[in-house]
């Protein structure tokens, strides 16, 4: 288990603020709402007793802080591969591949991305969802941040929420766009359908920036960048302004199979059964050093397939 062990005093600039919000000023490692726990179970203490969250402070008072990070251990370590991009004290970079679910939840105990990296570095185990502080879809690939420390993770989440950290992804959208744009449009819950998302007024904020890459004969190369993170954003946005994903499952409605369409290229369309989409490039400041950092991987072999059918049959085509 990992100790945790700070001391401070209340500076007099703080008097007034309460108990939590002078934690969270003394001690910016840890989020507010984990000082509120530490406060709640007796591990942050003032003047050597247990104080409430809301408290007001006056100055002077002596914080001390010592809590022991239980792992835990609901999450089972697997021996399941990693293909790891980067790693250091603070953080882990891993491209992901398709199929490979991120959380244990409904349906998927075991087996997961979770799984492998309490198997790879078992100190995981002591922080939120194993140090994960975004992820992508079972079915999209490409780069997650990780990280494998508190404080790296509480920086981490941070920079999420400022909107600070650079996601890019590379897609295939079925329809031929005619220019990159923005899709502002919130997300919440289907309606209907609750295992899915939809563009509903009541959503959150959800913001996805386009441009095209390449136009072909019945789809488009694009590149999107994140402002936000919800559930299966780009997926929903796509599908929102009628330039779905090729492959989706769940937002991409039929396949649509363009005109005097090659056997072969039908059989490559079909073949294709998961959203084409691939988290290729993820920027950030490092939680350590603060430099700012940036990391890229390769389009995985079955996009680069695809994308090679789609520009054989607009060659063919021209």
């Amino acid at each position: 288990m990992t100790q945790i062990q700070h001391q401070a005093t209340i500076p007099d600039d703080l008097s007034g603020k309460r108990l939590d919000q002078a934690a969270a000023q003394l001690f910016p490692d840890y989020s507010r709402a984990r000082l509120q726990e530490w406060i709640k179970m007796g591990a942050l203490t003032i003047n050597q007793q247990v104080g409430v969250a809301k408290e007001k402070v006056i100055g002077g008072e002596q914080l001390f802080l010592s809590v022991e990070l239980q792992a835990d251990e609901r999450v089972k370590p697997q021996n399941i591969s990693l293909d790891i991009v980067h790693e250091d004290d603070s953080l882990l970079i891993i491209n992901k591949p398709a199929g490979l679910v991120v959380h244990p939840g409904s349906g998927h105990s075991e087996g997961t991305l979770v799984n492998a990296l309490v198997n790879h570095a078992p100190k995981l185990a002591e922080l939120p969802r194993a140090g994960l502080v975004h992820r992508i879809d079972k079915d999209t690939t490409g780069l997650l941040v990780v990280a494998k420390t508190l404080e790296a993770h509480t920086d981490l989440v941070a920079q999420l929420q400022a909107k600070l950290v650079k996601r890019e992804y590379e897609a295939i959208a079925q329809g031929v766009m005619t220019g990159g744009g923005k899709v502002d449009a919130p997300i919440g819950r289907h309606p209907t359908q609750r295992t899915k998302q939809a563009v509903v007024s009541s959503g959150r904020e959800a913001v996805t920036h386009y441009r095209v890459v390449a136009r072909y004969r019945a789809h488009t190369h694009i590149r999107l960048a994140l402002e936000t993170g919800r559930t299966h954003q780009i997926r929903v946005h796509m599908a929102h302004i009628h330039y779905p994903l090729l492959g989706d499952p769940d937002y991409g409605g039929r396949l649509r199979l363009p005109k005097a369409a090659s056997p072969e290229f039908i059989e490559a369309l079909q073949g294709f059964r998961r959203q084409a989409l691939h988290a290729q490039r993820l920027a950030l400041h490092h939680p350590e050093s603060g430099d700012w950092v940036a990391w890229e991987v390769p389009l995985p072999e079955d996009f680069v397939q695809l994308l090679a059918a789609i520009k054989a049959d607009h060659a063919l085509d021209g």
